[in-house]
């Protein structure tokens, strides 16, 4: 039987990240024998993460690097806000972007297949190690690729993040007022009453008319208006239309620095002052565990469960 050294349990941990006494027991179960000790932590991580699958993952962060002219975001969760905040993820997610930029896959299943950031590993590979790690069930949820001309803005531990693209001249770019200007839009969208179109053309006919039907359906309930024909009514709605565009559309919102102009002719203001044209062709809005149904914990029952005391 091998000699199992400290030193070969330091090196085995600092190469899977996993704790002292399962590299120990890796060792022993390998005989010593280095790669198959990790062969053997990696299955018993496959053997973790399958039994976590089920368990929901709505924490985690929302993180954006960009590299090359290319920016990438991405959602990756975690069951707990305590883990989405330890440097093993932090550092995951970081890997994950990079891989990203490089290999720009498709879409998530496509991510998962590729080698993650300096490794032969797969990003799912490393996904289950992660998850063996940390002890959290853990998902690469989504993520966007903009080349171009972008403004990007991450909130507070990953909680929101935006990412603007642009069209504007190089010489616009080039200059520093234009990132204030490019920063101060991404800050708007993730304000408290993020928009879901740039401009007034982008918003789908169906959205129009379903914002319509509820005006009219408001009206019709208003004794006043019992008596008006249908006619009338739409005439009315559609004059009625600019608060619901000013709701949804990022360039018919009020400027939330400067509230006295929209979004629009802070744009226009902006590129006439550094003698250009700018304008806004897209942005994205990730929020952290959005759309997520979060499991109810009864921290009562699972303090006294832990602890033995019978309810």
């Amino acid at each position: 039987m091998a000699t199992i050294t400290a030193k070969d349990v330091a090196n085995l941990r600092a190469s899977t990240g996993l704790g002292m006494m399962d590299c120990k027991k890796a060792l022993v179960e390998a005989d010593g024998d280095f790669d198959k000790a990790v062969k053997i932590l990696r299955e018993k991580g496959l053997a973790t993460a399958a039994k976590k699958a089920d368990r929901v993952a709505s924490e985690g962060r929302v993180d954006i690097l960009t590299e090359n002219g290319v920016t990438a975001m991405v959602e990756v969760n975690s069951e707990t806000d305590f883990a989405a905040k330890s440097d093993a993820f932090k550092e995951f997610v970081t890997g994950v972007l990079k891989t990203i930029i490089a290999k720009k896959p498709a879409d998530v299943a496509a991510l998962l297949a590729l080698p993650y950031d300096g490794t032969d590993a797969t990003v799912q590979q490393t996904l289950v190690e992660k998850i063996a790690v940390i002890k959290e069930n853990l998902s690469i949820r989504r993520f966007v690729l903009v080349d171009g001309i972008t403004s990007s803005y991450v909130h507070g531990f990953g909680t929101t993040g935006v990412v603007v693209k642009f069209d504007a001249d190089a010489a616009v770019t080039a200059k520093p007022e234009f990132a204030v200007y490019a920063k101060n839009i991404a800050l708007q969208i993730a304000a408290g009453n993020p928009p879901k179109y740039v401009n007034v053309a982008d918003v789908p006919v169906e959205a129009v008319n379903e914002e319509k039907a509820i005006l009219i359906a408001q009206m019709k309930n208003d004794p006043k208006n019992a008596n008006k024909p249908d006619a009338i009514l739409e005439k009315i709605v559609s004059g009625r239309l600019g608060k619901f565009y000013e709701r949804v559309c990022l360039v018919e919102q009020a400027y939330v620095k400067e509230d006295s102009m929209t979004v629009g002719e802070y744009t226009k203001a902006t590129a006439k002052e550094l003698g250009g044209d700018i304008k806004i062709l897209a942005f994205y809005l990730f929020e952290k565990g959005e759309g997520i149904e979060k499991k109810e914990e009864d921290y009562a029952a699972e303090i006294a469960r832990l602890s033995g005391v019978k309810q």
